[in-house]
């Protein structure tokens, strides 16, 4: 079995592995016990229900085989079901099986199922062990690794000329810093992941090649460009093959940043420049209107869609600043769509609007917006309070109809 194993190193949590390679998942509870420290007890297993059965109950029954007691927990993975109700549901069960301080909790599933369930896991008992199962390649590049939890709040909007605004869905507003046991990212579950999905998670990786030039691995965004036809073909030998060169080398990539930058405290970049593309792509995907295509049918945008979108935001963006030149953003545009992926959008609010949802992104300090933005064709920076007339060109970038 071709298994590639990288370390993270966080500064505030023990070393952990992230596994990827075909079967990890199942091959993983018969060394749980050296990993975790501890014979087998419980174990509460977060299930998100898109992910099929037979991967999910290869893996339980491999844990149960290792001498877990498995309880199980089903979730409907949105960003509506991404709340603090959810973890509320979440600690309830955990405690009504029975957790004690030293059982872990294994997410299995994409990136919203394992933000809640690292967000709860963090909160039991002050903090019990998670191991991390992405099922979707956005998951296994990103949301994995690093140990962000966290969920969206819904708030009031301050809309006085219409009292019946609906609320804002304020993305990751609650969480924690909680860095899991073991990440793994068996690639055999992106055998079932649509299509769409499968695009959405290259959006991610295409972030990571615009800044890979400070995180030793300057050659990624050529290489993903590269790898894309095989990796959209689903053929299963060179198909899996380099599902498996593009997890791990992404992984890396955020394993280097994160072991110098843990929590984003850097006022120069650091863990910051994960969020390149970000601020744009959270101001939209939670509009529930755009759709990638104009087809009603397919809103709203999935989080790569949307950080997708961003990418070629940030770039128009700095290129009107004159961090890179247009030359940037024209790539990005041809890597974006290499990859199936929505260069526009129709239907967005003004820019006014834009700006505002923009605002309220985790990363704004004192109502002043931080943007990361390219520098370079693989470099990237922390930029505060940009001129808004440059923010505006992002927008009218990626604005159609």
């Amino acid at each position: 079995m071709d298994v590639r194993r990288v370390t993270v190193e966080p500064a505030s949590a023990p070393a952990y592995e992230v596994r990827v390679g075909e079967g990890v998942a199942a091959a993983f509870p018969a060394e749980c016990t050296s990993v975790l420290g501890h014979a087998p007890g419980r174990l509460f297993a977060v299930l998100d229900d898109g992910v099929p059965e037979g991967f999910t109950g290869a893996v339980l029954d491999a844990f149960r085989a290792a001498g877990y007691a498995v309880t199980t927990h089903a979730m409907h993975a949105t960003e509506r079901t991404k709340s603090l109700e959810s973890v509320g549901l979440l600690l309830t069960a955990i405690a009504e099986a029975g957790l004690e301080r030293r059982d872990p909790v294994l997410a299995i599933g994409g990136g919203i199922v394992g933000d809640v369930a690292g967000f709860a896991a963090s909160a039991y008992r002050r903090g019990v062990p998670v191991i991390q199962c992405p099922t979707t390649l956005l998951a296994m590049v990103d949301a994995s690794v690093g140990g962000k939890t966290g969920v969206n709040l819904t708030v009031p909007t301050r809309d006085r000329e219409n009292p019946d605004s609906q609320p804002a869905l304020l993305k990751n507003m609650a969480g924690a810093f909680h860095q899991p046991a073991a990440v793994l990212a068996d690639v055999t579950a992106l055998g079932s992941l649509a299509d769409r999905q499968l695009r959405a998670g290259l959006a991610e990786c295409l972030k990571h090649g615009l800044i890979s030039g400070d995180w030793d691995d300057p050659t990624l965004g050529a290489w993903m460009d590269s790898a894309v036809p095989a990796i959209l073909s689903r053929e299963n030998g060179q198909h899996r093959a380099t599902l498996i060169e593009c997890v791990a080398r992404n992984v890396a990539v955020k394993a280097r940043v994160v072991a110098a930058d843990e929590k984003e405290k850097s006022d120069t970049g650091g863990r910051a420049l994960l969020n390149l593309g970000h601020t744009f792509a959270h101001a939209i995907e939670t509009i529930p209107t755009l759709s990638p295509d104009g087809d009603p049918v397919h809103a709203p945008l999935q989080h790569g869609e949307a950080v997708a979108l961003g990418l070629v935001g940030a770039s128009a963006c700095a290129a009107a600043m004159g961090l890179v030149g247009t030359a940037h953003t024209e790539r990005t545009i041809a890597s974006v769509s290499a990859c199936g992926l929505p260069v526009k959008v129709a239907g967005l609010p003004d820019d006014e609007a834009l700006v505002a949802r923009m605002r309220h992104d985790k990363k704004a300090a004192g109502g002043v917006l931080r943007l990361t933005l390219p520098t370079g064709d693989a470099t990237a920076a922390l930029v505060t309070d940009p001129p808004l007339e440059a923010v505006r060109l992002g927008w009218s970038a990626i604005r159609t109809g």
